[in-house]
């Protein structure tokens, strides 16, 4: 089936490139949950020492599963792994500080961020019925009714491609923004913690990259399948 042979051709190196990043996040972090951090603090303590240093008020919750850390702007709550919150390492310290990084967006009212906001509820539509309107389309690809129902499954399927953009500045932001007040604060304080935030924001931030490629290659793909379509019909 051709379908099938491109797709892997298309989207299989994506694939690898999550599997991939998702591995290199979770060894990098597991690496530096082993590393101490010579001001002691906790990614609690180092969060809410990040956020009030830009002008955020929050509060900090412990949440359940690993890597689960998140921060809600409808409640200006960071919500914080176990191990982030609990943690004593530059993992945690960098993670938490991570997190903190958003609410100093919303402060200073970061525009990449409200974008990504204003996305939300579109994206949260057109992620759980994108899949309908495309495969019913490609069942019925010969007629003009399958053709407008694939535009309007691409339609839909590029809400999230374009969320995914958008969150690749927030996210390269919020760490950058974190590593500067952790410095400045003194919360890390030598070469090789702030070399260890790095390396773990790095990582982070790869998983990132992965999905927008992903993202990208998927709604490429089903572009081709309108097109060659289209192509044939003529």
């Amino acid at each position: 089936m051709p379908y099938l042979d491109t797709y892997w051709l298309i989207l299989g190196p994506c694939l690898l490139l999550g599997f991939w990043a998702s591995s290199r996040v979770k060894s990098t972090f597991n690496e530096y949950a082993e590393v101490g951090v010579s001001s002691g603090m906790t990614g609690a303590q180092a969060a809410a020492a990040v956020a009030p240093a830009g002008g955020a008020v929050v509060t900090v919750e412990r949440s359940s599963g690993f890597l689960s850390d998140h921060y809600d702007p409808r409640t200006r709550t960071l919500r914080l792994s176990p191990e982030v919150y609990d943690g004593r390492s530059v993992s945690a310290v960098a993670v938490g500080a991570h997190e903190a990084g958003h609410a100093l967006q919303e402060v200073t009212r970061y525009p990449w961020l409200g974008m990504r906001s204003a996305l939300v509820p579109v994206v949260q539509f057109g992620s759980r019925f994108w899949a309908v309107p495309l495969f019913t389309g490609l069942v019925l690809q010969a007629t003009s009714l399958g053709g407008l129902l694939m535009l309007a499954g691409i339609g839909l399927l590029s809400t999230t491609v374009l969320f995914q953009l958008v969150t690749l500045p927030v996210e390269f932001d919020a760490s950058n923004r974190a590593k500067h007040v952790l410095a400045q604060a003194g919360i890390v304080r030598t070469d090789a913690e702030r070399h260890g935030v790095d390396r773990v924001l790095g990582a982070a931030a790869m998983t990132y990259v992965a999905g927008a490629v992903s993202a990208v290659a998927t709604l490429a793909y089903y572009a081709s399948l309108l097109m060659g379509g289209r192509g044939r019909d003529r």
